[in-house]
């Protein structure tokens, strides 16, 4: 069986009808993936898109503002990955003009030799801040900020988002490859001090002979296909391949969470282990992990002791927090 027919036939993620802002929060909260039909059916700018008439909306209500282009050779047929070597990506970044973007993108042949042009993340509120208001999005929390994606048939390398990520999708057909959190050691994940993060396998025609734990990661993977007025709820940390299947093709996304910043962000700590855990020697290397796994992500570690005694091994209140930040504050004033 092709690798192709396998990603076609995987299990599908689930699908519920579009509601609210607190069913949307629970899903997310419960990690659940989640297909929306018909979510922006009442959106203007898909109405234009179905009409083709999609750039014409975008250019009337145009700031003017150069806008976020993504470009990649031929030789990447459409792919938005790693060069070799996992240090440079194979795509540039610039920003040009909306009306210059679109017409090249609209004169881009089918067949790839030209290579691929694509919109990505242009912030709405800021470029287009009419679409925003006349499209609005009841289904995320406040402050989520729509940003526009617009192009090609890009293939976006399997990658993950530290927040909540909601997809609709405007025009074009999308196929997203979803798997979970925990199959990030399945996925060959490229170096994390050059972000993004990518797999470095090629989920559309993986070698599973460099790669064979990928086999393992299709078994856990999940496909959802995205039509005009779907949408998509990938939660935090799913890990996601990205097919634009059509020639032409839009969606806006909005992320949103509730992660902690600085001192306390759960990244940050991840990095903060690596420094202080990776080079010890064996013995000690277990004794941080059974600490770690008895008091970060057990529950009853310090149940034995009396709640005024458990401190930060118990209820994390913020009197503790504070304290918890002032000494790890005082800790880095000394490194």
């Amino acid at each position: 069986m092709s690798t192709q027919l396998q990603l076609d036939t995987l299990p599908p993620v689930n699908a519920e009808p579009a509601s609210s802002v607190g069913v949307i929060e629970g899903l997310a909260a419960a990690s659940q993936p989640t297909v929306l039909h018909g979510a922006i059916d009442h959106w203007p700018i898909l109405a234009a898109a179905k009409q083709g008439e999609l750039d014409a909306y975008l250019l009337t209500r145009d700031r003017g503002a150069p806008v976020p282009v993504m470009e990649a050779p031929p030789a990447s047929k459409g792919r938005f990955g790693y060069t070799a070597g996992c240090r440079d990506f194979s795509f540039a970044k610039r920003y040009r003009p909306l009306r210059e973007t679109l017409n090249r993108i609209a004169r881009v042949p089918d067949d790839g030799t030209a290579g691929t042009i694509a919109i990505q993340m242009l912030p709405l509120e800021l470029h287009l801040p009419e679409v925003v208001h006349e499209n609005p999005m009841p289904l995320v929390p406040p402050g989520a900020a729509p940003k526009l994606w617009l192009g090609g048939r890009v293939h976006t390398q399997i990658h993950n988002d530290r927040d909540h990520n909601l997809v609709c999708v405007i025009a074009g057909r999308r196929r997203f490859v979803l798997f979970p959190p925990e199959q990030v050691g399945n996925l060959y994940i490229g170096p994390v001090d050059n972000p993004p993060a990518l797999s470095l396998v090629d989920a559309e025609a993986p070698d599973l002979a460099a790669f064979p734990r990928f086999r393992e990661a299709l078994g856990a993977a999940q496909v959802a296909y995205l039509g005009p007025g779907d949408a998509l709820l990938i939660p935090r940390y799913w890990w996601h391949h990205v097919t634009s299947l059509d020639r032409s093709n839009a969606m806006v996304n909005y992320w949103w969470g509730n992660q902690a910043t600085g001192i306390g962000d759960a990244y940050d700590a991840f990095l903060t282990a690596l420094l202080a855990y990776k080079e010890l020697p064996p013995v000690e290397r277990a004794y941080w992990r059974a600490m770690i796994e008895l008091h970060v992500f057990g529950d009853a570690g310090a149940s034995h002791l009396p709640p005024a005694l458990r401190g930060p091994l118990g209820t994390l209140t913020p009197a503790i927090r504070a304290a918890l930040k002032q000494r790890l504050k005082a800790a880095a004033l000394k490194s």
